[in-house]
């Protein structure tokens, strides 16, 4: 099995065993905040990977990183997937869960990056020129200031990046000059 196939399996059977306890935005919530954790913290994913740490530990940890409450559907998911020996999925399966959830409710991934801080006004002018194109989808909307874009923003939408940032203008003319 590829590494695409079996994250994407477990994560919709915890999908669909969510909407039948009817936890799935809960479940959403944590997953989110697992992947984030996850990412940033490397001693979490070495404790999950560490064969000298019983599963339940790991399962805690994974919980406990997540925002979750001991007993719930996550509980008992995230110890399955551990005693199956796939913790090294957890973060894909926690991505493809976030994926999932969010095509079903319709949710499209916004993340604004700006060289310094933007007025409300033209955050509100960007996201209205997305809505737009996006119709009737909601948005999940993150903001980060990344000093090196220069001057000028990106959007990425899911998987979609408009860039008009000033750095991709000087990288423009610089290839255009080479030519």
């Amino acid at each position: 099995m590829s590494d695409g196939l079996i994250p994407r399996r477990y994560a919709k059977a915890l999908y669909k065993l969510a909407v039948e306890n009817g936890d799935a935005a809960e479940i959403y919530e944590q997953l989110k905040q697992l992947d984030f954790r996850y990412a940033a913290i490397d001693e979490l994913k070495r404790a999950v990977l560490n064969p000298y740490i019983p599963d339940e530990e790991k399962g805690r940890a994974m919980l406990e990183a997540a925002g979750g409450k001991p007993g719930s559907s996550l509980d008992k998911f995230l110890l399955l997937v551990i005693r199956n020996n796939r913790a090294t999925f957890l973060r894909k399966i926690a991505l493809a869960y976030v994926a999932i959830y969010r095509a079903e409710h319709n949710i499209a991934k916004v993340e604004i990056a700006t060289a310094s801080e933007l007025p409300q006004q033209e955050v509100d002018h960007i996201l209205a020129v997305v809505k737009k194109r996006l119709g009737d989808m909601t948005l999940e909307v993150e903001r980060t200031i990344d000093p090196s874009l220069i001057g000028g923003f990106t959007v990425k939408v899911d998987d979609i990046l408009l860039d008009a940032s000033v750095k991709n203008e000087l990288k423009t003319l610089r290839l255009k000059l080479q030519k």
